[in-house]
């Protein structure tokens, strides 16, 4: 490997072995430390397009599949385990058995507020946390496949895995914002997508397996293709800028003082209005974004309907957030993402009240419900790349700190929000007048009007926000216009 030290070793080889004069051959040795280190930097791949680019976001799709499959199949999962007496008829199962995937998806969501940092302070850490978390997931899966008890399984599919999934999937973001600049919203567009294209695949795939299988085998099934196929991804991961081991806060001081900035420069990005519109945004959004999916398979079952309707409700709405998501991906690169992020949080709210609420009484208006709510809530992360860009610009360190910030809120929403919508399907509402109407809100007795009403109201306050936000960004431009004039 050619490193600078090896380069000016050869330099000065190079001059003892040259015949020089000795005034200039010493002027020579003593100004070689001093040298523009651009002249020993290797040439970086192209951003934004290559084979190299392209590959490393094929890879991070496949990872992104499987770690997120799994808890994006978590409705399908609930509903086998509560039909299952083995699993419901233990103790505080109805509150246990819904935490697996709410934890899961919450652990993987916020443990990149943690694991951020290091990655940004020892970059060889990325593989590092890929392959640990290969493991990590392979191992819970497979130990879970082995046990009934839900406390153990809580653990394992709800904590380890979630764990394993954030050492996975923390590395993927860096990857996307070191090879993408321009096409930075596609390429995390598309990314989100095939995150939620788990959760169209592995419900459709489940019910007949759990059928002829039964959960334990179906989940070491899970297992297997899992190893399968991320040992493979990880390989093909690669980084573009070299990784280098350093001590993160020398390393930012030299960088800091070289580019002339101070600390608190640095840090202008926490006093941006903006971010701080973005992130609570986010917050109210995450607070509603998985009720929907959660809770619709068993909204279904409630109907009478079958687990396979079931498993097509949530597969039609995880279609839909691929859908929603790389669209919403590709205008986010294009459009205002204050209009785009407007669009998607009013749509949500009419697709949580009208769909789920009013139209869902039967199998065709839960089909309704899923693919519309999914396209209008998919396309919700896929905008984090607008939020992002304004703030960040061009530094992929502070892009993916930011990022890391609006997972915590959304891990913060999901933590959140199915223990509410628990609590809140469990209760006895007696606000339903005699003789209500046949809607999905008088649906068993009004179990879940209090989960619909809640989404709705979380998306509808996020709205808000946003009009709020984008109004007082407008008067700022205007005034930065008139500055310029």
């Amino acid at each position: 490997m050619h490193t600078k030290a090896h380069d000016l070793a050869k330099v000065r080889d190079a001059i003892s072995k040259d015949s020089l004069p000795d005034k200039v051959a010493d002027d020579l040795e003593r100004h070689l430390d001093t040298l523009p280190e651009l002249v020993f930097k290797p040439v970086l791949p192209p951003v934004d397009r290559g084979f190299a680019a392209w590959s490393t976001l094929a890879a991070s799709c496949l990872m992104g599949l499987f770690v997120f499959g799994f808890p994006n199949s978590a409705g399908v999962l609930l509903a086998a385990f509560l039909e299952d007496e083995i699993y419901s008829s233990q103790p505080n199962a109805e509150t246990i058995l819904p935490l697996i995937g709410t934890l899961c998806t919450g652990i993987l969501y916020c443990s990149g507020i943690v694991i951020h940092p290091t990655i940004r302070c020892w970059p060889r850490l990325r593989k590092v946390y890929v392959w640990t978390g290969t493991l990590l997931c392979f191992t819970s899966l497979l130990a879970a496949s082995f046990t009934t008890n839900i406390m153990m399984l809580l653990a394992l599919e709800g904590v380890m895995f979630g764990l394993g999934a954030a050492f996975v999937y923390c590395p993927l973001i860096w990857y996307m914002s070191e090879w993408f600049v321009a096409r930075r919203g596609l390429a995390n567009g598309i990314l989100f997508g095939a995150d939620n294209a788990g959760g169209v695949l592995f419900p459709l795939i489940m019910p007949p397996l759990i059928a002829r299988l039964g959960i334990a085998q179906t989940t070491r099934v899970y297992a297997l293709a899992l190893a399968v196929c991320l040992l493979p991804a990880a390989w093909v991961m690669k980084a573009r800028t070299p990784a280098q081991s350093s001590n993160c806060a020398t390393k930012e001081a030299k960088e800091m003082k070289k580019a002339g900035k101070s600390e608190e420069k640095t840090r202008a990005w926490l006093r941006d209005r903006r971010f701080w519109f973005f992130a609570i945004m986010n917050t109210l959004q995450g607070l509603a974004h998985f009720v929907p999916t959660t809770w619709l398979p068993t909204f279904a079952a409630s109907l009478g309907l079958t687990p396979s309707h079931a498993a097509l409700a949530l597969t039609l709405a995880n279609g839909g957030m691929t859908l929603g998501g790389l669209a919403a991906g590709w205008a986010s690169d294009r459009a205002s993402v204050w209009a785009l992020a407007l669009g998607s949080l009013v749509l949500s709210c009419a697709a949580t009240v009208l769909l789920w609420g009013v139209a869902s009484v039967s199998l065709a208006g839960v089909l309704a419900c899923g693919a519309v709510y999914g396209v209008c809530a998919g396309a919700w992360s896929s905008l984090w790349s607008g939020f992002v860009r304004p703030v960040a610009a061009d530094d992929a360190a502070l892009a993916t700190t930011i990022f890391s910030v609006l997972f915590l809120g959304r891990g913060f929403g999901m933590l959140v929000s199915t223990p509410v919508t628990t609590a809140l399907q469990q209760a006895t509402l007696d606000i339903l007048p005699a003789g209500a109407p046949r809607l999905g809100f008088t649906v068993d007795g009004g179990q879940y009007l209090g989960v619909i009403v809640y989404a709705s109201v979380c998306f509808a306050a996020g709205a808000t926000l946003t009009v709020v936000g984008w109004a007082l960004d407008r008067r700022e431009r205007s005034k930065k216009q008139v500055g310029k004039v």
